[in-house]
Formats: C-alpha cells, sequence, structure tokens
C-alpha cells in the first residue's frame, strides 16, 4: 500500500483519500445507503458469521441491567439493540441510533417485525453532537461505527456528556492484528477479496474497498484508549478479540 497523505485543519481521511471535513459526512452517508438492505447478509459473509460472537461479548461485557436506558449509536440494523432490548425489560429503553436514514429505516422494520418495538425508540442522530440532555444513558455503545465518524474525538466527548455517573461507554471497531504474518493474511483479504464479496451481493465494489481502507486508518487499540481517558472517560481498557482484527474497548464515567 501506498502512503497516504496526512489531513490538516480543513481535511479529513475518507479511506485513503482527503477530502474536506464537511464531505465526509456525505460520502460515508452514500456508502451506507448503497449497502443498507444487504448489510446484514454482507457482515455473516464478511466476517464468516463471527461478528455476533463480537457482539455478544459486548453485551456480556456491558454489565446492563434491567430498567437501564440504553444508547446503540451507528445501531444499523438492530443486532446489539435486539440485546439490550431483552436485557433492559420492559422497565428500561434503548434508543437505536444512526446517522443514515437507510440504514436506521432497515432496522425499525427489523425490529418492529420481530417484536422488539416495546422498549425501543429510534433516532436519526449525530454522534459529534448528540441531541441528548447529560447524564441521560446507563450505557452508550457503538459497533463498527466510530471509525466513520468525521470527528472521533468530539464524538466520544459527546458520548461522555450523556452518560451518567457511573455509566459507562463501549467501542466495538476493527482494529490492529497482534500478529505480523496475520496482518499481511487480512490486507490480502480486505484489498483483494472484500471490494469483490461487495460487488457479487450488492454490486458495490467501492463502498466495500472504502470500508477496508476505513479500518486501516482508524486508531489503533493503544491510540483510541488515549483518545478515551481525552475524553475524561476512566479506568479505560480494551480487549483484543479474534487476535486483534477487532478491539471492545471500554471506558466509565464517574
Amino acid at each position: 500500500m501506498s502512503q497516504q497523505p496526512q489531513p490538516d485543519d480543513q481535511t479529513t481521511h475518507f479511506g485513503f483519500t482527503n477530502v474536506a471535513r464537511e464531505e465526509k459526512q456525505r460520502k460515508v452517508a452514500d456508502v451506507f445507503h448503497s449497502v443498507a438492505q444487504k448489510y446484514d447478509l454482507m457482515n455473516d459473509l464478511m466476517s464468516g458469521g463471527i461478528h455476533r460472537l463480537w457482539k455478544r461479548y459486548t453485551i456480556e461485557m456491558s454489565g446492563v441491567r434491567q430498567g437501564q436506558k440504553i444508547l446503540d449509536l451507528a445501531g444499523g440494523t438492530g443486532d446489539l439493540a435486539a440485546l439490550f432490548s431483552a436485557k433492559v425489560g420492559a422497565e428500561g429503553q434503548v434508543v437505536l441510533a444512526d446517522i443514515n436514514d437507510s440504514m436506521l429505516k432497515v432496522g425499525r422494520d427489523r425490529m418492529i417485525d420481530r417484536g422488539f418495538s416495546n422498549n425501543l425508540q429510534f433516532a436519526q442522530v449525530n454522534a459529534e453532537s448528540l441531541p441528548f440532555a447529560n447524564n441521560t444513558f446507563d450505557c452508550i455503545t457503538i459497533a463498527f461505527g466510530l471509525r466513520n465518524v468525521t470527528d472521533k474525538q468530539k464524538a466520544l466527548e459527546s458520548m461522555f456528556r450523556v452518560l451518567k455517573p457511573g455509566g459507562r461507554l463501549l467501542v466495538l471497531e476493527f482494529s490492529k492484528p497482534i500478529y505480523p504474518w496475520l496482518s499481511k493474511v487480512y490486507d490480502e483479504y480486505s484489498f483483494r477479496l472484500l471490494p469483490q464479496f461487495g460487488k457479487w451481493v450488492t454490486g458495490d465494489e467501492d463502498s466495500y474497498r472504502y470500508l477496508a481502507e476505513s479500518i486501516r486508518m482508524h486508531p489503533d487499540q493503544e491510540a483510541l484508549k488515549q483518545m478515551f481517558e481525552q475524553a475524561k472517560f476512566e479506568d479505560t481498557e480494551y480487549h483484543n478479540l479474534t487476535a486483534g482484527i477487532v478491539a471492545l474497548h471500554r471506558g466509565f464515567k464517574y
């Protein structure tokens, strides 16, 4: 892979390309408008179904209890929201939120069809400026969405603000494999096979090439941990899953 250009104050990464900061949100929206209808199928194909185990581990690490209020950001088609809905029960509440209206509509329809609508709400929001009051949620999750946010630090600070004292943030995201040999295999898969899967299944090779590039541009485990700490989260830790291909970061607000 060639050396990627570094962004400045006016630009940011869109995959391996630099774009104006205000343009990234539109370009990311176009990606997810394109893939929304077959997003779940592609997740199963890309991960061999392992993404479901990663998400269940996230639920286990959340410590969520009956009656609590949960915000699932970049909630997409509702995998985590459905699991949280069962955890918090009738007295609790889950807000399935996404910036992309196509993804949100797919998630809302799926949740209603599966009977999860009683304690679920839906909201189209930007993670960088969450439209909720301070100290609202017991737990916030964002799975495979933070890397698409333009200003990740601003988003983490926004999440901290709307968490209750004692609440926690969990970020499940692709990260850096811990073995050099695995990095080489992973690169071959990501840049050769993944776009082809996208082309065959969704007819959209370019969107899945962007998704592969966005994974490489995302902060690694230690860098993201430092960003948590900069946003004032405490007891921050991360757990490598599948040898670091994915990492789960967790931090608390006290």
